[in-house]
């Protein structure tokens, strides 16, 4: 007879564990305590914020064009020097 007693535990925890550990993690002071303190996303002045306005992303593009160029052309002087 005991593996009828040992099914019965099992079913038992079965059925229980699921609904307790939502009763443990669904629980408002859970919330409270745990989740809402969390920082996962950085302040919105420091993240990055592309530009808007017309004016605006035709400089960043020229910024952009300057930026590639200079790199070109040193990359192109390492080369002559080797």
């Amino acid at each position: 007879m005991a593996g009828g007693n040992l099914e019965l535990f099992k079913f038992g925890f079965y059925v229980m564990f699921p609904i307790g550990s939502m009763y443990y993690f669904g629980s408002p002071d859970f919330f409270e305590n745990y989740v809402k303190n969390l920082k996962f996303w950085p302040d919105e002045e420091k993240t990055n914020r592309p530009p808007v306005e017309r004016e605006d992303i035709k400089s960043a593009l020229e910024e952009l064009k300057k930026d590639r160029l200079a790199r070109k052309a040193a990359r192109e002087a390492r080369e002559q020097q080797q």
